[in-house]
């Protein structure tokens, strides 16, 4: 599948749901791929790209800059608390902030910046122990914690578990959203995303429809 057919198909599930079309942010997750695949789609003007990992995003992302300054750079996997300045110094946003130690570093390390990349908080909602994020009984407290500091919060993110039906857990999130005064919805991926979007997604995360099968060999 290419950019512009999932462009279509978001386009489509937007009218679907009664919304503006182009309201919805599409995240080119470039994980783990070639770099001539990302370039095809920075070629192609799209701006939006996303990573797990902060270390392979140094590696790559300064030098595709040079070439494309106005892309944003969305960080969606787990920020280890040693790697929070590299983040900052990097991205434009950080989807995954999920724990109050994490707040506490970020705040400090934006203070000696003098800024910080807008924030989503990353709920756990299928409360999986494997998998990252606040429990929904915890998030209004952690959402309190990053406005004590005044970051730049903006919404929510979520990543249903596999084996449940994810417009639960999108909904879910919207609700948690709604109570907080958020507006920012990062959910929904390759093969969920008109789901999402239906729920209210600000931002979707597309990786393999876009760019193809990754290369864990990298990994």
């Amino acid at each position: 599948m290419s950019l512009s057919e999932i462009v279509a198909q978001v386009q489509t599930a937007e009218k679907e749901a009664n919304r503006d079309v182009d309201s919805t942010n599409i995240i080119a997750v470039s994980k783990l791929q070639p770099n001539e695949r990302i370039v095809a789609v920075l070629a192609e003007g799209h701006l939006e790209f996303g990573e797990n990992r902060v270390q392979e995003a140094v590696g790559k992302w300064p030098g595709f800059r040079e070439s494309y300054p106005q892309t944003k750079l969305h960080l969606l996997g787990p920020l280890q608390s040693n790697k929070v300045k590299q983040a900052l110094n990097l991205f434009d946003y950080i989807h995954s902030v999920d724990r109050m130690n994490l707040v506490h570093r970020i705040a400090r390390v934006a203070d000696e910046l003098g800024s910080c990349p807008d924030l989503f908080v990353q709920v756990n909602t299928g409360e999986e122990s494997q998998k990252s994020g606040v429990v929904p009984s915890e998030t209004d407290q952690l959402v309190n914690e990053i406005r004590n500091y005044n970051l730049p919060l903006i919404g929510l993110m979520c990543i249903p578990p596999l084996d449940e039906e994810p417009a639960l857990h999108f909904g879910l999130l919207a609700n948690i959203a709604r109570r907080n005064g958020l507006s920012g919805l990062s959910m929904g991926m390759s093969n969920d995303f008109v789901s999402a979007i239906r729920m209210g997604a600000t931002h979707i995360r597309v990786g393999t429809a876009i760019f193809g099968t990754r290369d864990y060999s990298k990994k």
